[in-house]
């Protein structure tokens, strides 16, 4: 079994392999509706619209910009580890004219923030990918001032047999298919992304571990059938 240090170069290799056509396979393989998911999630994460906000492996920052979007006066922040994702996210950002965010080189597992820093912290399609889950989503709630909300967009599996098995069926044969054709990735990320969603907790399972890290009122939100779940946690 891989260490996280082992775990943790790995992913930031093969993200810096992706990065230049992240965006496109983004809105390729789920035919766009991953942006109305960061919409959702960004509307429930916003409490305070002046607030500070953290979005955590940001990316090239789509789910920090839907925050921005929601809270166009409020401070946000994008911290990625991968340095070819945080580039990307600062070109998106600089073209939005004071719409943007702040995007900034971090791990999720050591957040360079004071303790309750932040009114919300946000992860999109991200957590799955450090190296000790638990970690990070306990760094996540460290941050986060008391009454504060952490959100968690990931994919799951539907619960409904036949949409789970059509579901895998996409993604364990379509997705690596076009996704590692069109990003021409050596490292073959998206097959690595099927086996990764196969591998993590279930939107219960999720739930559990984040009650667990200091936020006991945590629910979730099934979206599309089942295959993405929006988890919204406030801290004690």
């Amino acid at each position: 079994m891989p260490t996280e240090e082992e775990k943790s170069r790995y992913i930031r290799r093969m993200f810096a392999g992706i990065a230049p056509r992240y965006d496109l396979l983004n809105r390729l393989l789920s035919l766009g509706i991953d942006r109305r998911w960061r919409d959702f999630t960004a509307k429930m994460a916003v409490d305070d619209p002046r607030g500070r906000y953290l979005d955590v492996c940001c990316g090239t920052g789509d789910l920090a910009l839907a925050v921005r979007k929601r809270a166009p006066e409020a401070s946000v922040v994008g911290s990625d580890f991968v340095m070819e994702m945080v580039e990307r996210g600062q070109a998106k950002s600089g073209k939005r004219r004071g719409n943007g965010f702040a995007p900034l080189l971090a791990d999720t597992l050591q957040l360079p923030f004071e303790d309750e820093s932040f009114d919300g912290v946000t992860v999109g399609f991200g957590i799955r990918n450090v190296a000790n889950l638990e970690r990070g989503i306990a760094e996540m709630a460290r941050v986060t001032k008391p009454g504060g909300r952490v959100a968690v967009l990931e994919f799951t599996q539907p619960k409904r047999a036949f949409l789970r098995k059509l579901y895998m069926l996409y993604f364990t044969q379509a997705l690596p298919r076009i996704g590692n054709a069109v990003s021409k990735s050596d490292m073959k990320a998206y097959s690595y992304l099927p086996a990764s969603v196969a591998a993590f907790p279930d939107a219960e399972g999720l739930a559990e571990i984040m009650r667990a890290a200091g936020l006991p009122e945590t629910r979730y939100y099934l979206r599309t059938f089942g295959i993405a779940a929006a988890h919204i946690g406030v801290k004690a």
